[in-house]
């Protein structure tokens, strides 16, 4: 149990509590300040630990960040001794570890020492480092330019391990052409809110789930605010639903690039959570992509139920020989309503520690270099998910998105459209519903406030 004498602080010291497991001692935490110096006392297994930090500051977001910042890693630092144990990424709880370091540039400070002092390991700062270093060119502030999502929450089956709003079409289906109707009129409300489209991006659920009538409705909505030569990608998903006619269609509509997230090439594994396909159907639907000169995505997840560590290095290498232009390496991360989640099945996160190891050896030897990472909570071991690309091969997407450096206007169920102010300093959040058949009810209303959001008559950071 977490005690502390300052209530706005709770929140972030529970996300360090949390790191260390179920099994973390009670503590107890004091804040004060005076002029530039925090001072933060943690009480645990008998000891006391003080810190003290000076920090100039100016104003009271200011105050608030530092103390926060201090909080935390005094917390931290305190259980590290008495458990003996570490974190992959010390204690940064952020789910961008790379928006902190830019942070430190824009300030004119290097981003090493802060990290450092947050006891991230040096491999992850290395990682980070790659990361900005892939980034150049991409990353960017641009007034009035934006990035367009459309989501597609129906899949062949649910997998166990998946907590995004998804739902099986086989018990869904009659809410398609409604969905799609719905869909349709907040992509059309889009139109005239963005100065420049860097990139558009449908995803899902499994977006070629749908019949290829239903796909061309999408494709078709979208097409008049995608301009000839946009990175426009879509996440196909699932080897057991592509097929020419869908690939046919995509070419036609300017798609550049698709994801193929086989997760793994373990057929045992495969069938643990819940695919409907083998090994062999990913080979099957990678060779397809290939033919139609698609820059194609690979996804694979680090710590799924029941896999060892050979079964992952056999997919990492199965992977590579394909030669993808991007291979996504996600750590298992469980989640409310994912049904492994309500399982409880877990792997040491020594395990998933070797696994990504071994992936970071293979990617980099292979020419790949790391272009965006992410952090979730509840991920097996506190690690990360990091995407990784040929050079010069990086999706602008996931940059924009992961670095929230410019507008995002994500259309359909659950999707959450961003809007930056001065630079970047603001960011204002519309959620859609995540319910089908509520988000079909309330789209007009999603595509309504998110043009009153844009065009300046309102503030929306709420979910409808």
């Amino acid at each position: 149990m977490l005690t502390t004498d300052t209530q706005f602080l709770y929140a972030e010291l529970m996300d360090v509590v949390r790191l260390f497991g179920e099994d973390v001692p009670d503590l107890s935490h004091t804040f004060a300040s005076e002029g530039d110096v925090f001072r933060n006392t943690v009480v645990v297994c008998g000891q006391t630990f003080r810190f003290e930090e000076k920090q100039p500051h100016d104003g009271a977001l200011a105050f608030k960040r530092y103390a926060k910042r201090f909080a935390k890693l005094a917390v931290y630092r305190a259980l590290e001794a008495v458990t003996g144990r570490s974190m992959p990424w010390g204690a940064l709880t952020g789910i961008r570890p790379t928006k902190l370091a830019y942070a430190e540039l824009a300030e004119g400070r290097p981003f090493e020492p802060l990290f450092e002092k947050f006891g991230v390991r040096p491999a992850n700062i290395a990682l980070v480092r790659d990361v900005l270093a892939a980034q150049c060119g991409i990353y960017a502030r641009e007034e009035g330019a934006a990035d367009l999502y459309a989501g597609i929450p129906f899949c062949p089956s649910k997998c166990n391990y998946c907590s995004f709003t998804t739902a099986d079409i086989t018990r869904t289906g009659k809410f398609v052409d409604g969905y799609l109707t719905a869909l349709e009129g907040e992509i059309a409300a889009c139109r005239g809110l963005f100065s420049r489209l860097r990139s558009a991006y449908v995803g899902g659920g499994t977006p070629l789930v749908l019949e290829r009538g239903q796909l061309e409705r999408v494709l078709r909505a979208l097409a008049p605010l995608i301009p000839a030569g946009t990175e426009y990608t879509v996440e196909a998903g699932r080897p057991d639903v592509f097929t020419s006619e869908k690939l046919d269609l995509l070419r036609a509509y300017g798609v550049t690039r698709i994801c193929v997230n086989p997760q793994s090439f373990c057929d045992a594994t495969l069938a643990r959570i819940g695919r409907r396909h083998t090994a062999e159907d990913i080979y099957r639907a990678y060779a397809m992509a290939r033919g139609y000169g698609f820059d194609v995505n690979l996804d694979l997840i680090a710590g799924l139920t029941g896999e060892s560590a050979e079964e992952f290095f056999a997919s990492i290498d199965a992977a590579l020989s394909l030669a993808p232009e991007n291979i996504t390496v996600h750590t298992l991360c469980l989640k409310k309503g994912a049904k492994l989640k309500e399982e409880e099945h877990f792997l040491a996160a020594e395990g998933v520690e070797r696994m990504l190891a071994y992936a970071r050896g293979k990617l980099y030897a292979a020419g790949y270099v790391p272009y965006y990472l992410y952090r979730q909570k509840y991920m097996a071991g506190n690690f990360e998910n990091t995407g990784w690309c040929k050079p010069g091969k990086a999706c602008v997407y996931n940059v924009d998105v992961m670095e929230e450096t410019c507008d995002n206007l994500a259309c359909g169920a659950n999707a959450v459209t961003k809007k930056l102010f001065a630079g970047g300093a603001r960011i204002e959040r519309l959620g859609a519903p995540k319910d089908i058949p509520t988000y079909i009810a309330k789209a007009g209303e999603v595509a309504e406030k998110k043009r009153a959001l844009f065009t300046g008559a309102g503030a929306f950071g709420k979910t409808l």
